[in-house]
């Protein structure tokens, strides 16, 4: 006897307009609160700090609702992805906002699904990109060229930071292929709390290597590199993902991840209007041109054999299972 399907539950327009808003308004602000939070705070052990103490939060939080405890199989893998997405990921967003203003940060970190498409496509069986696909890596990439290209007028980015933001969204972009065939937990909360963890050890482990722990004096910590450093952790790593978690439950992955499109703009306008970062006509211009791009990619859908075999491209393709791993960019 076939059981009738469930009806669907309705969910407040209202809670979901805030839950978008806590997506788009909290991770579009992380860069500039990471900005802030490395003032005066050591840039690899504040970002360790910042993903143990999230990662423990989400851990337990999923427990109390019911997730099996991990297997060891389970860590190994999170602290693999966690090396790739918050390690090399992250780490190099910290690092380079040193040299890089948070806009410009957010802007060349928003390339992060075209870089996914770029891999998929020229990895072994990878899936060759549409002209849609096509069209948007070439407007994103020249984009990102225009950006990064010296020039009299402001809005240009240090070479160094640009190259090591670029390692980072690569290495982003390799963790969240990755992580759509890897062992993970079922609870999405408990394998984002996983990775944070093994990450974020790792960011600390990085931070005593590279003699941060050695010159770090607390006296020196600015109250506003605290509050930068508490908003981050409670903020941008629980509220925002939770918020997108349950998103993705009531709402369709494509909706959701909107936020991709949204963030880097919220984080151009921030970095002008809040820490005086340059707003130049190049600015404005690669703005548009990354979003549209991605927006192109984002916005493909691939054939049901290419959903099975998981060779679709970009964020937006992801089933929702997948999307969880993947779904916060480097920032945070």
């Amino acid at each position: 006897m076939t059981r009738p399907a469930p009806a669907r539950q309705h969910h407040s327009p209202l809670l979901i307009a805030a839950a978008f808003a806590a997506v788009y308004l909290i991770w579009g602000s992380t860069y500039l609160a990471i900005r802030y939070a490395i003032e005066t705070l050591p840039p690899f052990l504040m970002a360790g700090c910042r993903f143990v103490a999230a990662g423990t939060a989400l851990y337990w939080i999923s427990r109390a609702l019911g997730a099996e405890h991990p297997s060891r199989s389970n860590w190994k893998t999170a602290t693999v992805l966690g090396a790739m997405m918050f390690l090399g990921g992250n780490g190099g967003v910290v690092w380079a906002e040193q040299r890089v203003p948070s806009g410009l940060t957010a802007l060349l970190i928003a390339t992060e699904p075209l870089w996914i498409s770029v891999i998929d496509w020229v990895r072994p069986g990878g899936s060759r990109p549409n002209w849609r696909v096509a069209t948007g890596l070439l407007v994103g990439f020249a984009a990102s060229a225009l950006l990064v290209a010296p020039g009299k007028t402001s809005g240009g980015v240090d070479p160094m930071g640009a190259a090591v933001l670029l390692v980072a969204t690569l290495s982003w972009a390799a963790g969240s292929l990755y992580s759509r065939h890897a062992r993970l937990p079922s609870s999405p909360l408990m394998a984002a709390g996983m990775q944070m963890i093994g990450g974020g050890i790792l960011l600390l482990v990085l931070g005593s290597i590279t003699g941060e722990l050695a010159g770090f004096r607390v006296g020196a910590v600015s109250t506003r590199s605290l509050l930068a450093l508490a908003y981050l952790t409670s903020f941008g790593a629980i509220v925002a993902f939770t918020s997108y978690s349950w998103l993705l439950k009531v709402t369709t992955t494509a909706k959701a991840s909107t936020y991709a499109y949204v963030n880097p703009v919220i984080a151009v306008i921030l970095g002008w209007a809040l820490a005086g970062e340059a707003l130049s006509l190049r600015t404005v211009f690669a703005t548009a041109a990354i979003v549209l791009a991605v927006a192109m990619i984002s916005s493909h859908r691939p054939r049901p054999q290419e959903l099975v075999t998981g060779r679709g491209l970009g964020l937006g393709e992801m089933d929702e299972e997948q999307s969880y791993a993947g779904c916060e960019a480097p920032h945070g």
